[in-house]
Protein backbone atom coordinates (compact mmCIF):
# COMPACT_ATOMS: atom_id res chain seq x y z
CA UNK A 1 0.00 0.00 0.00
CA UNK A 2 1.57 3.26 -1.07
CA UNK A 3 2.06 6.36 1.71
CA UNK A 4 -0.63 8.79 1.90
CA UNK A 5 0.69 12.25 1.25
CA UNK A 6 1.67 14.59 4.23
CA UNK A 7 0.08 17.77 5.13
CA UNK A 8 0.36 20.03 7.65
CA UNK A 9 -2.31 21.76 8.71
CA UNK A 10 -2.69 24.90 10.63
CA UNK A 11 -5.01 24.80 13.69
CA UNK A 12 -6.91 27.87 15.01
CA UNK A 13 -8.65 25.83 17.58
CA UNK A 14 -9.88 22.31 18.46
CA UNK A 15 -13.52 23.54 17.80
CA UNK A 16 -12.71 23.67 14.10
CA UNK A 17 -9.84 20.81 14.14
CA UNK A 18 -12.77 18.39 15.83
CA UNK A 19 -14.21 17.95 12.12
CA UNK A 20 -11.41 19.29 9.77
CA UNK A 21 -8.27 16.71 11.46
CA UNK A 22 -10.60 13.70 10.84
CA UNK A 23 -11.65 14.47 7.46
CA UNK A 24 -8.48 14.92 6.14
CA UNK A 25 -6.77 11.86 8.17
CA UNK A 26 -9.08 9.51 5.40
CA UNK A 27 -6.75 10.90 2.65
CA UNK A 28 -3.74 12.30 4.19
CA UNK A 29 -0.78 11.73 7.13
CA UNK A 30 -2.14 14.99 9.12
CA UNK A 31 0.20 16.96 11.23
CA UNK A 32 -1.46 19.81 13.30
CA UNK A 33 0.13 22.95 13.59
CA UNK A 34 -1.16 25.08 16.67
CA UNK A 35 0.62 28.62 15.52
CA UNK A 36 -1.79 31.42 16.57
CA UNK A 37 0.07 34.52 18.17
CA UNK A 38 -3.41 36.34 17.53
CA UNK A 39 -5.03 34.41 20.36
CA UNK A 40 -5.59 37.03 23.58
CA UNK A 41 -5.39 36.93 26.65
CA UNK A 42 -3.02 33.98 27.84
CA UNK A 43 -5.70 32.33 29.63
CA UNK A 44 -7.51 31.54 26.21
CA UNK A 45 -4.25 30.75 24.12
CA UNK A 46 -3.93 28.29 27.02
CA UNK A 47 -7.07 27.17 26.95
CA UNK A 48 -7.16 26.51 22.85
CA UNK A 49 -4.11 25.10 22.81
CA UNK A 50 -5.14 22.70 25.97
CA UNK A 51 -8.14 21.35 24.37
CA UNK A 52 -6.21 20.46 21.08
CA UNK A 53 -4.84 17.07 22.18
CA UNK A 54 -8.41 15.67 22.68
CA UNK A 55 -8.32 16.18 18.99
CA UNK A 56 -5.36 14.98 17.27
CA UNK A 57 -4.31 12.09 20.10
CA UNK A 58 -7.86 9.62 18.76
CA UNK A 59 -6.99 10.27 15.44
CA UNK A 60 -2.85 9.68 15.49
CA UNK A 61 -2.01 13.10 14.50
CA UNK A 62 1.20 14.50 15.93
CA UNK A 63 0.63 18.26 17.49
CA UNK A 64 3.07 20.73 17.19
CA UNK A 65 2.74 24.42 18.90
CA UNK A 66 4.31 27.46 16.94
CA UNK A 67 6.09 29.98 19.04
CA UNK A 68 3.79 32.22 20.81
CA UNK A 69 4.65 35.65 19.68
CA UNK A 70 1.78 38.09 20.25
CA UNK A 71 3.94 41.43 20.40
CA UNK A 72 5.21 40.18 16.84
CA UNK A 73 1.07 40.13 16.14
CA UNK A 74 0.26 43.31 17.33
CA UNK A 75 3.31 45.30 15.45
CA UNK A 76 1.75 43.32 12.20
CA UNK A 77 -1.63 44.38 12.64
CA UNK A 78 -1.22 47.59 14.57
CA UNK A 79 -2.08 49.94 10.84
CA UNK A 80 -4.90 47.69 10.66
CA UNK A 81 -6.18 46.83 13.91
CA UNK A 82 -9.33 49.44 14.31
CA UNK A 83 -10.87 47.90 11.45
CA UNK A 84 -13.55 45.34 11.98
CA UNK A 85 -13.51 41.51 11.30
CA UNK A 86 -13.59 39.79 8.05
CA UNK A 87 -11.24 43.01 6.64
CA UNK A 88 -7.86 44.02 6.39
CA UNK A 89 -7.03 42.84 10.05
CA UNK A 90 -7.89 39.51 9.43
CA UNK A 91 -6.40 39.29 6.13
CA UNK A 92 -2.96 40.61 7.88
CA UNK A 93 -3.67 37.64 10.75
CA UNK A 94 -4.23 35.03 8.29
CA UNK A 95 -1.31 36.11 6.35
CA UNK A 96 1.24 35.55 9.64
CA UNK A 97 -0.14 32.71 10.43
CA UNK A 98 -0.15 30.62 7.02
CA UNK A 99 3.50 32.37 6.33
CA UNK A 100 4.61 30.36 9.58
CA UNK A 101 2.51 27.47 8.53
CA UNK A 102 4.06 27.11 5.07
CA UNK A 103 7.38 27.87 6.22
CA UNK A 104 7.25 25.12 9.01
CA UNK A 105 6.09 22.09 6.52
CA UNK A 106 8.93 23.11 4.55
CA UNK A 107 11.59 22.85 7.13
CA UNK A 108 9.40 19.50 8.27
CA UNK A 109 9.44 18.30 4.19
CA UNK A 110 6.09 18.58 3.95
CA UNK A 111 4.68 19.65 0.85
CA UNK A 112 1.27 20.43 1.04
CA UNK A 113 -0.56 22.58 3.82
CA UNK A 114 -3.99 23.52 5.01
CA UNK A 115 -5.89 25.50 7.61
CA UNK A 116 -8.88 24.96 9.57
CA UNK A 117 -9.71 28.93 9.59
CA UNK A 118 -12.09 27.75 6.28
CA UNK A 119 -14.57 25.73 8.57
CA UNK A 120 -15.97 28.94 10.16
CA UNK A 121 -18.77 31.09 8.66
CA UNK A 122 -17.13 33.91 10.38
CA UNK A 123 -13.89 33.57 7.69
CA UNK A 124 -13.63 35.00 4.24
CA UNK A 125 -13.01 31.85 2.11
CA UNK A 126 -11.79 34.04 -0.37
CA UNK A 127 -8.95 35.53 1.81
CA UNK A 128 -7.97 32.96 2.82
CA UNK A 129 -7.44 30.95 -0.46
CA UNK A 130 -5.04 34.02 -1.30
CA UNK A 131 -3.33 34.27 1.44
CA UNK A 132 -3.01 30.07 1.49
CA UNK A 133 -1.27 30.17 -1.91
CA UNK A 134 0.89 33.14 -1.61
CA UNK A 135 1.94 31.58 1.69
CA UNK A 136 3.04 28.41 -0.05
CA UNK A 137 4.26 29.64 -3.22
CA UNK A 138 7.03 32.06 -1.07
CA UNK A 139 7.71 28.26 1.18
CA UNK A 140 7.56 26.39 -2.20
CA UNK A 141 5.10 24.20 -0.84
CA UNK A 142 1.30 23.61 -1.78
CA UNK A 143 -1.96 25.03 -0.58
CA UNK A 144 -4.66 22.94 -0.24
CA UNK A 145 -7.92 25.02 -1.38
CA UNK A 146 -10.74 22.97 0.81
CA UNK A 147 -13.55 25.31 2.28
CA UNK A 148 -13.98 22.57 4.78
CA UNK A 149 -17.49 24.25 5.61
CA UNK A 150 -19.00 22.86 2.89
CA UNK A 151 -20.49 19.73 3.08
CA UNK A 152 -21.88 20.04 6.61
CA UNK A 153 -18.42 20.80 8.00
CA UNK A 154 -19.29 23.97 10.42
CA UNK A 155 -22.09 21.53 11.59
CA UNK A 156 -19.95 18.70 12.04
CA UNK A 157 -17.66 20.93 13.73
CA UNK A 158 -20.16 21.68 15.92
CA UNK A 159 -21.02 18.72 16.88
CA UNK A 160 -17.90 16.88 17.60
CA UNK A 161 -17.00 20.04 19.67
CA UNK A 162 -20.17 19.32 22.01
CA UNK A 163 -19.47 15.14 21.81
CA UNK A 164 -15.83 16.01 23.06
CA UNK A 165 -16.81 18.65 25.68
CA UNK A 166 -14.75 21.67 24.01
CA UNK A 167 -15.34 25.58 24.24
CA UNK A 168 -16.78 27.15 21.20
CA UNK A 169 -15.93 30.59 21.47
CA UNK A 170 -17.66 33.79 20.25
CA UNK A 171 -14.52 35.38 19.35
CA UNK A 172 -11.64 34.69 16.62
CA UNK A 173 -9.00 34.79 19.25
CA UNK A 174 -8.07 38.79 18.90
CA UNK A 175 -8.76 42.00 21.68
CA UNK A 176 -10.08 43.75 18.72
CA UNK A 177 -12.49 40.84 18.06
CA UNK A 178 -13.16 40.38 21.40
CA UNK A 179 -14.22 43.78 22.18
CA UNK A 180 -16.43 42.89 19.07
CA UNK A 181 -18.03 40.26 20.78
CA UNK A 182 -18.35 42.37 24.02
CA UNK A 183 -20.13 44.56 22.09
CA UNK A 184 -22.26 42.12 20.65
CA UNK A 185 -23.37 40.70 23.95
CA UNK A 186 -23.92 43.98 25.56
CA UNK A 187 -26.48 44.75 22.33
CA UNK A 188 -29.77 43.11 22.26
CA UNK A 189 -30.49 44.19 18.91
CA UNK A 190 -27.06 43.60 17.12
CA UNK A 191 -26.75 40.07 15.59
CA UNK A 192 -23.66 38.05 15.98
Amino acid sequence: MPARPRILVHACCASCASYVLEHLAGRFDVTALFYNPNIQPESEYRLRLGEMPAVCRPLGIELIEGHREPGAWEALIAPVAHLPEGGERCRVCYRMRLDETARAAARLGIALIATTLSVSPHKVWPMIVEQGRAAAARAGVEFLEEDFKKRGGFGISCERSRELGLTRQDYCGCLPSLEEARRRRSSPHQKG
